[in-house]
């Protein structure tokens, strides 16, 4: 039975929730390895909407184990909160497994990561301000705290005095108020008695479900353009969205996998600052936002919109190696007369078809279209991809042949079962 890893091919918010909710209900196993509560998952289940922070999105799918791996960062009340909501509809949310080894999102983490916005001024990143980015920073500089450090009270006070040294420095160079150590280590600790049950070796589990015959699903956070290392730096998230953080994030190494599976809109979006070369300023792209109910799961803030790019998803094939593409939200673009798809970038005068060398040049990019007849009507009870209209049909092989990539499955609705599966991405 299949690895398979599923993540977003743009800049976020593609329908990864979906996505992986489709796929849970056929898996065992379906693990979280990167990002924390600065990513939401919106997924329609009979009707009803679930929107997930720090769940993974297969706990929505009955048997199946959700693990949070240690490539998380994990905020304990925002967790407790989310259980218990999920709890409160039904979702059961019992076999719950989180890494020893994930990163715990402190209060002071989230003062810091405000702190940070404020003073950068117009040159902020526009982060969500819930302490991700600070805490990924303290892991790295290596006085971060993780899951395991709850259940030892001296240790743990130690560790929190020393995280807040420096940082109770910067506060005051700031004017702002410095933090108790005492307080912060208390509240830690009043969470340490309901995770314990939760805590595990998760790359131990992970592994034995793959020898054990079992069926994986690695649910990635945000995206491949967010990504620290492939994405458009320095407007990025602080963690590996693409292909290699699933196995630095759960333990699990690269011969395990089976399937890169990229979700993408058929159309782009994009959250917070940076580049973004198809984005539509006027009243179309107005239309479009509205229209597809683009709306931050986590933040509210509507979400910046352009037609679709296929540089970027091209470039997303190869950085995580996909093997397949799920396209979602066809349905938003029905009844439009023509629709434009950018197939390469004006950089100076200069034609190119592949991402940018450099981030200035990206910045400089001037999006190069070729207009698709669109269609009407209504697509939303679609079940067979020939039952499309002939112009949605050419549009998503134009799409194949442009990302490089085989398109498997498209949404045509919100709902779980609103979409068309080409082919099975499992068995």
């Amino acid at each position: 039975m299949p690895a398979v890893i599923v993540l977003g091919a743009q800049w976020g918010d593609e329908g990864k929730g979906k996505a992986t909710d489709q796929l849970g209900s056929h898996t065992d196993v379906v693990v979280k390895y990167n990002g924390g509560n600065n990513a939401g998952h919106t997924v329609v289940v009979d009707g009803e909407k679930y929107a997930l922070h720090l769940l993974p999105a297969g706990v929505l799918s009955p048997g199946v184990t959700p693990v949070i791996g240690n490539g998380v960062v994990v905020d304990l009340e925002v967790l407790f909160q989310e259980i218990d909501q999920m709890t409160a509809r039904g979702v059961d949310c019992s076999k719950l497994l989180v890494s020893s080894n994930a990163h715990i999102i402190a209060p002071y983490n989230r003062v810091m990561d405000r702190a940070s916005e404020k003073r950068l001024g117009e040159h902020q990143i526009g982060t969500t301000g819930r302490g991700i980015g600070p805490t990924y920073a303290d892991k790295m500089n290596r006085i971060g705290l993780r899951i395991q450090d709850l259940f030892d009270a001296e240790s743990l006070a130690g560790r929190v005095r020393a995280a807040l040294a420096d940082k109770n420095r910067l506060l005051s160079a700031y004017g702002l108020d410095t933090i108790d150590p005492q307080a912060i280590t208390d509240e830690l600790l009043s969470y340490a008695d309901r995770v314990r049950p939760m805590v595990a070796d998760a790359s131990l589990v992970v592994n034995d479900a793959l020898d054990a015959g079992q069926t994986v699903l690695f649910e990635g956070g945000q995206a491949t353009m967010l990504d620290i290392d492939h994405g458009t730096y320095p407007f990025v998230t602080s963690s590996n969205p693409t292909a290699g953080g699933a196995l630095t994030g759960t333990g699990v190494g690269p011969t395990r996998i089976d399937r890169v599976v990229g979700v993408a809109k058929a159309y782009t979006t994009r959250v917070g600052e940076g580049p973004f070369p198809t984005e539509l300023t006027d009243e179309v792209g107005d239309a479009l936002r509205d229209k597809g109910g683009e709306f931050g799961v986590t933040t509210g803030r509507p979400r910046r919109t352009g037609w679709f790019d296929s540089v970027v998803v091209r470039y997303a094939t190869r950085i995580n190696g996909l093997t397949d593409i799920c396209l979602t939200k066809l349905d938003v673009l029905t009844d439009y007369p023509s629709i434009p798809v950018c197939v390469a970038y004006e950089v100076d005068g200069r034609r190119c078809e592949e991402m940018p060398l450099d981030q200035a040049a990206f910045n400089r990019a001037v999006p190069v279209y070729e207009e698709l007849p669109g269609w009407t009507g209504d697509i939303t009870g679609v079940t067979s991809f020939e039952d499309l209209p002939a112009n949605a049909r050419a549009y998503i092989r134009r799409l194949e042949e442009l990302c490089r990539c085989r398109i498997s499955s498209i949404g045509v609705g919100p709902g779980r079962e609103e979409t068309i599966v080409r082919f099975p991405l499992l068995g």
